[in-house]
């Protein structure tokens, strides 16, 4: 006896709907016998060095504890970093715990979401689509690979101030 699966009725890959339009591509559940067309995108290894950022999304998460950090909350922030060669993905992983606070801080200050001396209170649904500079390293992966980490978060340019170097004088252009 054949079961109906609702997730198996959609529009086919590549598959042009009733009225000429090609179908939305839409995140969904696949069925065991489904088919898989995409490779995914391709692993772009950045050479170190300063990068612009977007925040495509974070999760929330726990760590297991490790050395001096118990068990705690963990925010996984997945920065997408556009170059010539295609885009790049970097996943960064920020333990809210009080020994981590000057990360926290520092990653939100990058985002332009705090003010450096100030407290805030972290409002993560604020966070995807925020942009901010970051200094990229290279790590050996156990598995033996290289992989990109963020080594530095900079800090977002006040906007209220004129960059280093120039002097503003009111009703001189």
């Amino acid at each position: 006896m054949t079961q109906y699966n609702p997730y198996t009725q959609q529009t086919q890959y590549n598959q042009q709907s009733k009225y000429g339009q090609q179908p939305q591509t839409q995140d969904r559940e696949y069925g065991w016998d489904d088919t898989i067309v995409s490779d995914g995108p391709e692993f772009i290894l950045l050479p170190a060095g300063d990068y612009e950022f977007v925040v495509e999304s974070y999760e929330r998460s726990r760590t297991k504890g490790t050395g001096s950090l118990p068990p705690c909350n963990m925010a996984i922030v997945t920065l997408r970093i556009d170059t010539p060669n295609g885009r790049s993905y970097i996943k960064h992983y920020l333990t809210l715990h009080s020994k981590c606070e000057g990360m926290l801080s520092a990653f939100f200050t990058c985002i332009g979401l705090k003010k450096k001396g100030q407290p805030l209170q972290m409002r993560w649904d604020l966070v995807p689509g925020c942009v901010g500079k970051c200094k990229v390293g290279i790590r050996k992966g156990n598995d033996g690979n290289d992989y990109n980490e963020v080594k530095q978060f900079y800090p977002a340019p006040d906007l209220g101030q004129m960059p280093s170097g120039t002097q503003f004088t009111p009703g001189a252009f």
